[in-house]
């Protein structure tokens, strides 16, 4: 690990001799530190000598962690669910105010607001299909009839 990862020392080593019962002197030294984070990222460093268990375990930890985590398509759609939400409720009356509300620009409200119209065989395969991007869904055309939806907008497989 390099020294720019460890952290930063805030003040000089002091060093404490305790006396023991037995007539001995303890040595202990203390050193002023704080962990300096450098991005996002939390990493495990396991000892070479590690339980082969362990190593698989912490594998499929985070593989799950992986897996739970939403795609940027899933939050688009449940943001556009949400919106569709409050226009049925008559909490907002336009897109215009959404997007206001929200700090966005009226054409991004727009086109999140298609993935409302997607049929429902279009909505569960997009799910389940990891490798689909936002990009890709948004930027095909959308026809209004679900059946044709699903012959352009789902990846082959």
């Amino acid at each position: 690990m390099s020294k720019k990862h460890r952290g930063r020392t805030k003040g000089e080593l002091v060093t404490y001799q305790l006396p023991t019962p037995a007539g001995g002197v303890r040595l202990e030294t203390f050193l002023p530190w704080t962990l300096v984070k450098r991005g996002f990222k939390k990493q495990v460093i396991t000892p070479l000598g590690a339980p082969q268990e362990f190593l698989s375990e912490a594998a499929r930890e985070r593989e799950a962690r992986e897996a739970a985590q939403d795609s940027a398509l899933l939050r688009a759609m449940g943001l556009a669910y949400h919106w569709q939400r409050l226009l049925d409720e008559q909490r907002a009356v336009t897109l215009a105010e959404i997007a206001e509300a929200e700090g966005v620009d009226v054409t991004q409200v727009r086109r999140l607001m298609r993935l409302t119209l997607l049929a429902p065989a279009v909505v569960e395969r997009l799910v389940g299909a990891p490798d689909v991007v936002l990009e890709q869904v948004m930027r095909r055309p959308m026809p209004s009839n679900w059946c044709d939806q699903l012959r352009v907008l789902v990846p082959p497989g």
